[in-house]
Formats: C-alpha cells, structure tokens, sequence
C-alpha cells in the first residue's frame, strides 16, 4: 500500500522550471532571456501604447459617440424561442408567463434591467405575457395566435405644444 508522503508523479512526466540568470552554461543566463539592455530589459515595464513622446495614436484618434450610463439593458427573447420552450414543456400555456417564469424555464438566464419580447420566428400556443417591452410584430404575432401581451414599460406623457 502506498503511503501519502510516498506519493509522486510518474517518472519524466513532469518538467523542471527554468532556471535564468544561472550562468553561461544553462542557456538563459547573461542577459536572462531578455535580449539586451534597454527599459525592456528591467523588472516593471508597463509601456503599452506609449510612443517615446510622440502623442499615441489612441490619443491622437478624434473621439466619437456616446454611451449612455442611464440607459436599460435587457433579456431578449424571441417568439420562435417561447415556442421551442412550449413544445419541451418548458412553459405552461395556461398560466400566465412573466420575468420569474422565464428565468425558471431557463429561457433567459438573467432578468437585467426588464425581458423585451421580439417578433423573430413565429408562435402557435395562446400565451398570456408580461414584459417590460415588446415589438409591434411580436405583439401583433401573440394575439393572432390568441394570446395577450401586458407591457410594464412607463409610458412618455406626450409634450404639451
């Protein structure tokens, strides 16, 4: 019976580390592997981008757009995919299916800021949905199969001319 200190990997199936700096003979000695001299050639280089002075290109590069830090991220999902999760027995059609249903039916995988309903693929099965928001071809979809869809998107109160 082997002992737990006895214990040891198979022979030559395992590799010594390198060894630089030891010497002439070891092959990764004088300079270490390094090449020669240089900023490069020193322990903490961080010069990623930088030109010797010369402004970067990513500087030099006009900026362009925006990114908005209020803006809402979504879970998408499309019609062809609710259908596939109805014909595995995923969804129950007779119950009504919101963001808790997806999730446990594995149909999206985070709820993010709200599940937005596209129109791709096509739906056979009269599903009651609520969502954050939808597109008109989903919904138009949804009820010509006999369905409802309920958006809880706030609605924009129309400006006052």
């Amino acid at each position: 019976m082997t002992k737990l200190n006895e214990i040891a990997p198979q022979e030559g199936s395992t590799k010594g580390r390198m060894r630089i700096g030891r010497g002439p003979g070891s092959g990764k000695g004088k300079t270490g592997g390094r090449g020669v001299k240089g900023q490069k050639a020193r322990s903490g280089v961080a010069i990623a981008g930088f030109e010797g002075g010369q402004m970067p290109l990513h500087m030099r590069m006009p900026k362009r757009g925006f990114n908005n830090p209020f803006a809402k991220e979504f879970a998408e999902v499309n019609l062809w995919r609710l259908e596939q999760a109805v014909a595995a027995g995923k969804l129950d059609v007779k119950k009504a299916i919101d963001t808790d249903v997806l999730l446990a039916a594995g149909i999206i995988r985070r709820a993010k800021d709200g599940v937005k309903l596209l129109g791709k693929g096509e739906i056979k099965a009269a599903l009651n949905l609520t969502v954050y928001a939808a597109t008109p071809s989903a919904v138009a979809a949804v009820e010509k199969a006999g369905g409802s869809v309920t958006q809880t998107r706030p609605v924009k109160a129309e400006a006052e001319a």
